[in-house]
């Protein structure tokens, strides 16, 4: 990498402005999109100039990462648009450190660990690696620079020393213009054409640019010198020898069989008994589904932590064996993902008593990713492939993922709790006026339709006028790196609405916060309710 160290640290460096452009003192928006193409785009240059190609293994990692990316400025709910972040920078780790092996498909969970710590590492450590060896004139007796001119030579270790000194001379300037004012009249009258006043400013910009491209630089040269190597952990020998014997883990996994089937059995009187069976224990069906619903969650994970352990640390001698931990083993599965059924079913009735909420439609996407996972742990466990849970869980996660931004969560709920509301039940009009801009589409396609009862169709006008004018406040102050598609397709139909939402007379109340007039009253924003 010696011969390709100026091309290396010039991409890390306009990568690293490039942050500095989009992100500085900007609300995220395009801006994400843009910086993480940026990485990725730099380290393919970086390969592509080395004369090394991404194994073809490695490419599809670019599909659901591009997905993520993109959707980080099409999705604006709050948890959707974590997880697109978390799965975008996820993914790109995970190139870095498959790009030219590509054996992602079979790393096993000690293979994401130990691969997660090596690129931490490299990122710290190459960096300044690299910044060394470009100093050495030759390695091993070869040059590495035979044709570099002298000029260029000696002008390095200057640009180097000036790259350094210049954060060091900033913050000691700083330091001393705030003890001595004479000295600061001096220092501003000096340099008055880079606007001393903000040299803090420009020095801590400038100070984490270079740690950035430093960075960066740790991450290119693991991908470019280290992604090959990909010894598989765990792949010939285990990296714990199985020290349990099948008696014991027969007792544990039969046992939990029997504790399951005992729940389940219950479940089924309840579930598919009706409403009276319930009544009859004294809970009510909105009691009944508030009880116990996280438990049951923990069960189904704990559940398969357990059973994935005990498959690493059991001694299976023999066919017969491998067949009656299995049976065990699937049978826990079965009944955890019945319990998952009862949990989902729980979910329900709890969205039927109160409504829905984000929180609850994680949840049941979450729940439908649970399930999936399992029915792959049985056939993985049937086929003795059970190292490639790494891989089924990683996909699931992804699946997890694309289902939220698929289902655009603050959409779904504003339809379901509108026509709960439309079906009798209580309108929470303030919940609604608290979700994001995702939601706008699907408010006002409710808020257009003539069947709609006229409260409803009163309250739902004033959340529309709510978010009308804090997207208008808010856009004031954006630039075009916090561009984002959910807040500017709102604001197009909120503006192709504006005559009938004039109706409600929204404005900025001084102490903070706007209102509107809903039915012929008067309210805060923040405190807007339904009937």
């Amino acid at each position: 990498m010696r011969k390709f160290s100026s091309r290396l640290w010039i991409i890390a460096l306009v990568v690293a402005w490039g942050f500095d452009l989009l992100f500085w003192r900007k609300v995220p928006g395009i801006s994400f999109t843009i910086f993480t193409a940026l990485c990725v785009l730099g380290g393919l240059i970086l390969a592509w100039g080395e004369g090394l190609r991404p194994s073809v293994a490695s490419l599809p990692i670019l599909l659901p990462w591009a997905f993520f990316a993109v959707m980080s400025f099409i999705r604006q709910e709050p948890f959707t648009l974590f997880l697109n972040y978390l799965l975008t920078l996820m993914l790109m780790a995970i190139l870095a450190h498959t790009l030219l092996g590509g054996r992602w498909i079979f790393y096993g969970v000690a293979d994401y660990v130990v691969g997660l710590f090596q690129l931490a590492g490299s990122v710290l450590s190459k960096g300044l690696l690299q910044w060394v060896q470009s100093r050495t004139p030759a390695e091993n007796g070869v040059s590495a620079t035979p044709n570099r001119p002298l000029f260029w030579k000696r002008s390095l270790p200057v640009i180097r020393g000036l790259l350094l000194a210049i954060p060091v001379l900033g913050v000691f300037a700083v330091l001393l213009a705030s003890a001595d004012p004479i000295f600061s009249r001096r220092l501003t009258d000096a340099f008055s054409f880079l606007k001393i006043e903000k040299l803090p400013e420009y020095v801590w910009r400038f100070s984490y640019i270079m740690i950035l491209a430093y960075l960066l630089v740790g991450v290119y040269l693991h991908s470019l010198t280290r992604s090959r190597e990909e010894k598989l952990l765990g792949q010939e020998k285990p990296l714990l020898a199985p020290f349990l014997g099948l008696t014991e883990s027969a007792i544990i996994l039969g046992g939990l069989d029997l504790l399951f089937v005992f729940f389940v059995a219950i479940q089924f009187r309840y579930f598919f008994g009706g409403d009276a069976n319930i009544s009859l224990e004294g809970y009510t069906y909105s009691e009944y589904a508030r009880r116990g619903f996280g438990e049951l969650l923990a069960v189904a994970f704990f559940s398969l932590l357990l059973f994935l352990g005990l498959g690493n640390i059991s001694r299976r001698k023999g066919p017969i064996q491998r067949w009656i931990f299995s049976g065990l083993g699937i049978a826990l599965v079965i009944l955890v993902s019945i319990i998952l059924v009862s949990a989902f079913q729980r979910l329900m009735l709890y969205e039927q008593a109160y409504g829905f909420s984000r929180l609850r439609a994680y949840t049941h996407v979450l729940m439908i990713w649970i399930g999936v996972l399992l029915l792959a742990v049985v056939f993985l466990e049937l086929f003795g492939r059970l190292r490639f849970f790494a891989l089924a869980a990683l996909l699931a996660v992804l699946g997890f993922g694309i289902s939220l931004n698929l289902l655009n969560v603050d959409s779904y709920i504003v339809r379901q709790n509108v026509n709960r509301a439309v079906a009798g039940e209580e309108f929470d009009a303030q919940y609604l006026n608290t979700l994001s801009p995702d939601a706008v589409p699907e408010l006002v396609s409710l808020f257009a339709s003539p069947a709609l009862p006229e409260d409803i169709h009163a309250n739902l006008g004033g959340i529309l006028a709510c978010q009308a004018v804090r997207l208008q406040e808010e856009s004031r102050a954006l630039s075009w790196q916090s561009f984002h598609l959910a807040r500017y397709r709102a604001q197009q139909l909120l503006q192709a609405y504006q005559g009938e939402l004039s109706a409600y007379q929204a404005r900025h109340l001084k102490q903070g916060g706007w209102s509107v007039t809903v039915q012929g009253q008067e309210v805060s924003c923040y405190n807007l309710q339904g009937d």
